[in-house]
């Protein structure tokens, strides 16, 4: 039988595409809520970013950078991306699929990622004891010793949530300008 951490890590991002399609149909932007969107859409970027560097899948357990503060920063940031995109978007309805989906879709997901972590590294418990899952804690409960790697950014290609969150933006810009009229 499947479970459904496995069916929601499977239907995650196929899911955000058609979320996207829906999101520009509901949303309904000013140019305030544009900029307040991106006030948290940049740092949840820039959250992703940095964990992007520190973090080599089924290799070894990260716990510098980010890391050390929460043990899915990159989930963080995507949670703080979604939450600028629901503002600048101005849709109840937005903000509503964005918290369901993070409740049925990411957080199943990041409790089997975790059952992994646990099952392969043996150090993940004491890690899991000393660092919160997901609201960061302001002291780093992880080492500090390993800096950024732009050559780990890159294998996981982060540069395309960059370049997908600018993507939508110009989308709401131009839905902006030419259907509020």
């Amino acid at each position: 039988m499947v479970s459904w951490s496995r069916i929601a890590r499977r239907s995650r991002v196929p899911l955000g595409f058609v979320l996207a399609g829906l999101y520009l149909w509901l949303a309904n932007p000013l140019a305030i809520s544009l900029l307040f969107g991106a006030l948290f859409i940049i740092p949840g970027l820039m959250i992703r970013a940095l964990a992007s560097g520190h973090v080599e899948k089924n290799e070894r357990l990260a716990t510098t950078g980010p890391y050390a503060y929460t043990r899915n920063p990159l989930y963080l940031g995507s949670f703080i991306m979604a939450s600028g995109f629901a503002l600048a978007a101005r849709s109840l309805w937005i903000a509503v699929l964005l918290i369901v989906m993070f409740l049925v879709i990411y957080m199943p997901v990041i409790r089997a990622e975790e059952a992994f972590l646990a099952q392969h590294f043996p150090e993940f418990a004491e890690y899991a004891r000393r660092v919160p899952r997901l609201a960061p804690s302001l002291n780093p409960g992880g080492k500090q010793r390993l800096a950024f790697s732009w050559d780990l950014y890159k294998k996981h290609r982060e540069y395309n949530a960059t370049l997908g969150s600018v993507a939508i933006l110009a989308a709401l810009v131009v839905k902006l300008l030419w259907f509020s009229r």
